[in-house]
Parts: structure tokens; C-alpha cells; sequence
């Protein structure tokens, strides 16, 4: 049985001064995949980690301070994959994969395009250029687990006040159709498996209490190959870790 969380830390170091590696011994997971380390490779602390069992890896953006990705893991990888090899996207750190025995994990970080048209129009491509690029890798690995923030609410329970949403950026009806594909491609969403619910939410505003009135939005997957998704035993979200403005979702899958 493996325990694989995601975690878009908003600051990795800002995480760490909020008891990161406590939580991270209590809940001991085997695999962690991070987003928004906001910091490069040295920056890091990594013996706070190695000292819990974890080897890391880390993948950062040439800007500092912004985006990077990194995966904790307690057996050591046989490949660790750094980027996409396109470099526009590798430039901002948000692809990293580590290779084992019988699947493979990804940790990313899909662009946000909340910030305006230039940024929005940088997210559509990525999302046809990511999953092109899955497509591919599917066939060299097709037992695959991608973890991370995608910074798109799939359904209409994903989110609060979905109606007033439709025209903000992450609930576009093109980022809905292109997750609606991207299931269709061969992924499952693993926590829909599991709960169907609404008012399950990854991510909430720091503005207005949001967060504790639980008005958010669940950007943060566990995605999971359909050819590995009956081996998941099951798939939650853990809103009461509180280092960032999003929560740590997991699965529990058996090998």
C-alpha cells in the first residue's frame, strides 16, 4: 500500500516555519508531491526531510521566488525526469517525474490565468501542449499518477457559487471541456471515485474569511492512469492542514 499526497505549499519555506515536517512525520505519506516551492534547490532544507526517510528532488523556476515543483519520496526512484523538455514551460519549473517499478508519479503545477489575457491565453496552450504531451508518454508508461494544481475546477460540485464562476478564470468552459478529454483520454479523477459530495474543496481565497465560511474551489488532483485505478483503496482531502492557502489531497493505492 503506498500513500501519495499533493500539496501546493504556496512557499515551501513559509511552510517549513509553519511545522511542515511535523505534519509531514504525523502523517507519513510515501510519496509527496509539491507545488509553488518558491525557491530554488539550495534554498531548501532538504535534511528536514531526509531525516523522515525522504530522498528529494526539486525543480524550480529561473525566476526566484515563483512556481517550482518538487516530489518527497521514501523509495528512491529508478528515473527521475526533470521538465518537459519544452522549454517555455520548463523555464517556470512545473513538470517533475520520478520513475518506479510498476507506475510512474508527476508532480505539476499548471499555470494560473487569473492574472489577466496574456497569462489565460499562456494557460489554454499549456493545457493543449501538457496533455499532448501525456498522450505521449501514456505510451512508454501507461501507468500513471499525476499529482498537483490544475488550477481548473472540473465539475460544478468543484466549486462554490458556481453560477457567478463561469466566466472566471478555472471554471471557463474550455478548461472544463479540456479536463472532460483529459478524463476521456484514460484518467480517472481518484477522489470522485471515492466522494461525491459537494463543498469539497482544495483551495480558498485568504480574502473574506473564505476559508473558514468554506468557499473554495477543488483545483488539486490525484489523477490516475484507468489502467492502475482499480488498485485504489481510497482518496481524500486533509482541509484541516493549514500551511497554505490550499490543502494536501491524497490517495491510497495497492501494488
Amino acid at each position: 500500500m503506498k500513500k501519495i499526497l499533493s500539496y501546493n505549499v504556496n512557499g515551501i519555506r513559509a511552510a517549513i516555519s509553519k511545522a511542515f515536517a511535523d505534519w509531514l512525520k504525523q502523517e507519513n505519506p510515501d510519496i509527496v508531491c509539491i507545488q509553488e516551492t518558491k525557491a530554488q534547490p539550495e534554498q531548501i532544507d532538504d535534511s528536514l526531510f531526509e531525516a523522515l526517510g525522504y530522498n528529494c528532488y526539486w525543480y524550480s523556476a529561473k525566476k526566484k521566488g515563483y512556481s517550482g515543483v518538487g516530489i518527497l519520496t521514501k523509495e528512491k526512484p529508478k528515473h527521475i525526469e526533470y521538465g518537459m523538455q519544452i522549454e517555455k514551460y520548463d523555464n517556470e519549473g512545473r513538470f517533475l517525474r520520478a520513475d518506479f517499478e510498476n507506475f510512474s508519479v508527476i508532480s505539476v503545477y499548471h499555470p494560473s490565468g487569473s492574472s489577466g489575457e496574456e497569462r489565460q491565453a499562456f494557460k489554454i496552450e499549456w493545457l493543449h501542449d501538457f496533455r499532448e504531451y501525456i498522450t505521449d508518454l501514456k505510451k512508454q508508461i501507461p501507468n500513471l499518477i499525476i499529482s498537483g494544481d490544475y488550477n481548473v475546477c472540473r465539475l460544478w460540485t468543484d466549486i462554490h457559487n458556481p453560477t457567478k464562476q463561469i466566466k472566471t478564470s478555472g471554471f471557463l468552459l474550455e478548461e472544463r471541456e479540456w479536463f472532460d478529454n483529459f478524463v476521456e483520454d484514460g484518467f480517472c479523477d481518484s477522489f470522485r471515485m471515492f466522494d461525491n459530495q459537494k463543498s469539497q474543496y482544495s483551495w480558498w481565497s485568504y480574502r473574506a474569511g473564505a476559508r473558514d465560511k468554506n468557499l473554495g474551489w477543488r483545483i488539486d488532483y490525484n489523477m490516475v492512469s484507468n489502467t492502475i485505478k482499480d488498485k485504489l483503496t481510497s482518496a481524500f482531502i486533509l482541509p484541516e492542514a493549514r500551511h497554505s492557502d490550499h490543502c494536501p489531497v491524497g490517495i491510497e493505492i495497492n501494488f
